[in-house]
């Protein structure tokens, strides 16, 4: 689809299909560019009031790991013709107060009839041209950090089938919840040289879009992830959803260490997250900066890897501290 719009005949759309990164960024003037994405799903969590927030913060996200700040965003629904509409509204009540708590505003939106609820944003945002994070751009001896924990995927998959702890599931929609408005203006205080947020692809294929479009490898550090509460025994029990198995099979080629780890780490790094953190790459002279810019917003700074010179065909090479130890 690239090829339909070359990038030639739109010099102010910055960011755009070439090169596709987490939105789109078209350029107004010298100080200012439009950030525009979309983003919507099916429920990952009983209550309509947490989906429409988590779906929110979802579709918001692709904004932050731009750099940017939002600034309004439309409602994208789908529900069934037969369900009650008190049920819809908890939805849009969810995204909208989430919009609210990143700055911005639901202007609007369009609903269908569908068998199954949908609910995301299409989100614009606004962002300094010369400020604007890219995946591109890790270079070697970057520090890598991370911002919120793993294991959404192996929670949300316990939940629907019956099998997953009540704390657990508070700790994971917490997280989901969150915002990562504050990450992104940290890695853009830190000089932050790379940036996406960890979603469907999980760890380790955003890890590798990264590291692809930066031309490097991401040596991470097992041990050093951040887990949500229970994820590790849901891994270990075998509550890895479909899409984690589409991720390894996709990405795990590219992936080098599985075979010396815990199968563990496996259903962990290719979990596919639901509003998951932001993965930032920064000079090691500034981590200390951006991890003290993202505690002062209570946010999450999990020092996980090294960006190093690129490696044949390998964007991601697993490792394990304590193994080394």
């Amino acid at each position: 689809m690239a090829g339909l719009f070359p990038a030639t005949e739109y010099p102010d759309l910055l960011v755009g299909l070439d090169g596709a990164d987490d939105a789109a960024v078209y350029r107004l003037t010298d100080d200012l560019a439009l950030v525009a994405t979309t983003d919507f799903f099916p429920p990952v969590v009983d209550d309509p009031y947490q989906y429409g927030a988590i779906a929110a913060a979802n579709a918001m996200s692709d904004v932050f790991a731009m750099g940017g700040e939002v600034m309004l965003a439309l409602n994208l629904l789908g529900l069934p013709a037969d369900l009650d509409t008190s049920i819809g509204a908890e939805i849009v009540r969810g995204g909208a107060e989430a919009v609210r708590r990143a700055g911005g505003v639901v202007a609007g939106g369009h609903s269908v009839v569908d068998h199954e609820p949908k609910y995301g944003l299409a989100v614009v945002g606004r962002v300094h041209p010369a400020r604007c994070l890219r995946k591109a751009g890790a270079r070697p001896g970057d520090d890598l950090v991370l911002t919120k924990p793993l294991g959404t995927g192996l929670v949300t998959t316990a939940l629907k089938r019956g099998e997953a702890d009540p704390s657990t599931v508070d700790a994971a929609v917490e997280s989901m919840m969150a915002l990562n408005a504050a990450a992104g203006r940290a890695a853009v205080a830190a000089g932050a040289s790379a940036a996406t947020d960890i979603t469907g692809f999980g760890l380790a294929g955003h890890g590798l879009e990264m590291a692809e479009r930066s031309g490097v490898t991401l040596s991470i550090d097992v041990e050093a992830l951040p887990l949500l509460p229970g994820a590790w025994t849901l891994a270990g029990a075998g509550m890895a959803p479909g899409g984690t198995g589409r991720n390894r099979d996709a990405f795990g080629p590219r992936v080098a260490g599985l075979t010396r780890l815990a199968a563990e780490w496996s259903s962990i790094v290719f979990d596919p997250q639901t509003s998951g953190g932001l993965l930032i790459a920064v000079a090691p002279g500034a981590t200390d900066r951006l991890a003290g810019e993202l505690a002062a917003h209570g946010v999450l700074a999990a020092r996980i890897g090294t960006v190093v010179e690129a490696s044949d065909d390998v964007g991601m090479v697993l490792r394990s501290s304590a193994a080394a130890g």
